[in-house]
């Protein structure tokens, strides 16, 4: 089940508002576990047992950890044990089959595929079961003695299957005591409606246009076509990620939580840099703490550092997925951020700002063509016809074509993808709230009326 499908948008989410708010305020969290399990349920009820199964490790882990952290050698045991079994679970599921086509082709072997469905979300509860182990072992949190908020931290659907990622600690004391109220739930709602709008209005809409142009045979691409396809995939997967994001940060509210902000308009970032800043917050945040710290993270020399850089970043790209691809896209932007550590940001202090927007957007759209295509072979490609290595021309007659029957909606994106539209927005809260209500009803109109007819509806980062 997604956000954006009439089903959940008509049924599954007025049945849980329903129950929740019906419910006595000490079974609220039962009924939100219920659903949440039954949301996960949904699409793949097989792997609700998995998740159940790293809900209940996890939170006897926990509180064997407290038991004996005296005992360093039995305490260090049950950390281990823990790590190894969440990250053995993830690795199974997820990168199996990369694991076996890798050694085939290292040793020659002809090891069958596990050719097994990727566990919905896994990547998302997996890293937050572990920030609740790791802060336990280092004394930074108490143990959750109460199962089932522990598998309501671990199962809570609203960012269950995208994010953003949260550490216990900051949803402990949500867990156990929230106020829910009238303007945090109309909050909730803004910010939903928001992020429907994002995913369905934007991103669908333009996911279109890179759907099409990625049918065209590489020898057949000009280079101003594979631009605009792949500007067109950064806005879809933008729009794709950072509406899901919003939509799960409303959804929070609704129910009296605080969720934090996955993204803050990472295409206005000068710096690559500055741009991972901005996406996906929460990941690179949970890779900071967990990995990049521990390491030694810029306290240490020049060879530790790059280590520890291209090391994040590899893991960053396996994270979002078994392939080749990935580790490339990874220890791409490992390299970026290690020369830009060394010498590069200095330079571009020295350079206009538009100059340094530029350079950020030529490096994140060659990125997103690695990221895009499966086949490294394909990406590769894809970038020698962007910068008109293969010989096919600047742009023909489909090049106008294409440009000229999505012009309106680019601008609309691009202008969308900055503040400007969420300053408008508040103006027209300050001056007229019943105007913007009654622009929040369009909107949910408008994305009704689209997923009604829709057959193209994806989430990019259900895979992850």
């Amino acid at each position: 089940m997604v956000f954006s499908s009439l089903f959940f948008l008509f049924i599954f989410l007025p049945a849980v508002f329903l129950f929740y708010y019906l419910a006595p305020r000490k079974y609220r969290n039962f009924v939100l576990l219920f659903f949440s399990l039954l949301f996960y349920a949904w699409g793949e009820p097989v792997y609700l047992i998995l998740m159940l199964f790293s809900i209940c490790v996890n939170f006897v882990c926990g509180l064997a950890l407290e038991k004996h952290k005296a005992e360093k050698k039995i305490f260090r045991l049950i950390f281990l044990g823990s790590l190894f079994t969440n990250l053995g679970l993830l690795t199974f599921f997820k990168y199996g089959d990369f694991l076996l086509r890798t050694l085939n082709q290292l040793w020659g072997t002809s090891l069958g595929p596990l050719d097994l469905p990727l566990p919905i979300g896994i990547s998302f509860y997996t890293f937050q079961v572990l920030s609740y182990v790791i802060d336990l072992y280092r004394g930074e949190i108490s143990a959750q003695r109460d199962l089932l908020n522990f598998a309501l931290y671990v199962s809570l659907f609203p960012q269950l299957i995208a994010g953003p990622i949260i550490r216990y600690q900051q949803l402990a004391s949500q867990l156990e005591e929230r106020q829910e109220s009238f303007n945090g739930f109309g909050q909730g709602v803004q910010h939903f409606i928001a992020g429907l709008a994002k995913k369905v209005l934007m991103a669908n809409s333009v996911g279109h246009l890179w759907h099409e142009i990625q049918q065209i045979p590489p020898a057949e691409l000009t280079t101003l076509t594979a631009w605009l396809g792949i500007v067109a995939f950064a806005l879809q997967i933008y729009f794709d990620f950072s509406g899901y994001s919003a939509m799960a940060v409303g959804l929070g509210k609704m129910f009296g939580f605080s969720f934090p902000e996955n993204f803050r308009y990472p295409y206005l970032a000068q710096s690559i840099t500055e741009f991972w800043q901005c996406w996906h917050i929460s990941l690179g945040s949970w890779f900071r703490e967990y990995v990049y710290i521990p390491m030694g993270g810029n306290s240490v020399g020049k060879i530790k550092l790059f280590r520890n850089l291209l090391l994040v970043w590899l893991l960053t790209g396996l994270w979002h997925g078994a392939s080749w691809n990935f580790v490339v896209w990874g220890l791409y932007y490992g390299l970026i951020l290690i020369m830009e550590k060394t010498f590069l940001l200095q330079l571009l202090e020295k350079l206009p700002g538009y100059v340094r927007h530029l350079y950020t957007c030529l490096l994140v759209l060659l990125g997103w063509v690695l990221f895009a295509f499966d086949k490294l072979s394909l990406g590769l490609s894809y970038i020698q016809v962007m910068f008109g290595m293969q010989g096919q021309g600047l742009y023909n007659r489909e090049t106008f074509y294409l440009f000229s029957t999505n012009a309106i909606l680019l601008i609309i994106l691009f202008f969308a993808a900055t503040p400007l539209v969420s300053k408008l927005l508040q103006k027209i809260e300050f001056k007229a709230a019943i105007l913007h209500a009654v622009l929040q009803a369009i909107i949910l109109v408008l994305a009704t009326a689209y997923l009604v007819d829709a057959s193209y509806n994806p989430f990019l980062y259900f895979r992850f």
